[in-house]
């Protein structure tokens, strides 16, 4: 299972969002670029990096962006905002190792049909879930999509992989968060990576143990040292020998 630390970015700080409340981030006072660079030293293997105000339609931390992909030393994943063709392009000229959509998979569903056909490997769809149903602008607005219905619409679409998130997962069960997430990715055949559950190393565990999900996003919990990046790395592929690096 691949683990992809995850950098959120409002204001130029990295910050992280308690029940998905975009108005109320906790701010974590630390070096973006600098934070990247720990998680490859680390040994990851990809990263995670969402653009909050590029949710609300700022480029107010495109410069910042640009230094962690180019600085982070491995690839990223890039999410925040992306509603057209033109910016997800540009996005991955620059060079972001993939994109994530979400609210325009809901809203123009063969134009990502046709970017995840035309970029392969670089497109991961976002099912964000709230109480079964898939929310959109930034986790503020209900869609019209069940999760399962979202999902069976982009079946045979050749995304990257795809994230689900239990957007409610700050105050429900794990079990139930687990179960959501797992029932999901039984109904893929692409690569499910799980969010918004990874709190401690069984969190981690439990993942790996189910065997469906392929990878899982730690933020929070990195920020606020309840996981350790080196030991969750070690819990997610136990098996893995190590690879040294050649200069």
């Amino acid at each position: 299972m691949i683990l992809y630390p995850t950098i959120e970015l409002m204001n130029g700080h990295c910050v992280s969002l308690v029940r998905g409340q975009i108005e109320e981030p906790a701010i974590w006072h630390v070096d973006p670029v600098a934070k990247a660079q720990e998680f490859a030293h680390a040994g990851a293997e990809w990263m995670q990096v969402t653009d909050f105000d590029a949710v609300k339609g700022s480029t107010s931390n495109r410069d910042l962006v640009l230094r962690i992909i180019r600085g982070a030393g491995i690839p990223v994943q890039l999410g925040g905002g992306f509603r057209s063709r033109d910016r997800i392009e540009e996005w991955i000229d620059l060079g972001a190792g993939r994109i994530i959509v979400g609210t325009l998979a809901t809203q123009n569903p063969h134009l990502v049909k046709e970017l995840a056909s035309r970029h392969p490997d670089q497109i991961v769809l976002a099912v964000d879930v709230l109480k079964g149903q898939v929310m959109i602008d930034g986790w503020r607005t209900q869609s019209a999509y069940t999760a399962e219905g979202f999902l069976d619409s982009y079946a045979d679409t050749p995304f990257a992989a795809v994230i689900v998130t239990d957007v409610g997962a700050d105050v429900g069960s794990g079990d139930a968060s687990l179960g959501m997430i797992s029932a999901l990715a039984e109904r893929t055949q692409l690569p499910v990576i799980a969010s918004g559950i990874v709190r401690t190393l069984d969190d981690i565990s439990r993942l790996r143990l189910l065997g469906e999900v392929s990878g899982a996003i730690v933020g929070r919990a990195l920020f606020n040292k309840t996981i350790d990046l080196g030991e969750a790395l070690k819990q997610a592929r136990p098996g893995r020998a190590h690879v040294a690096e050649f200069i």
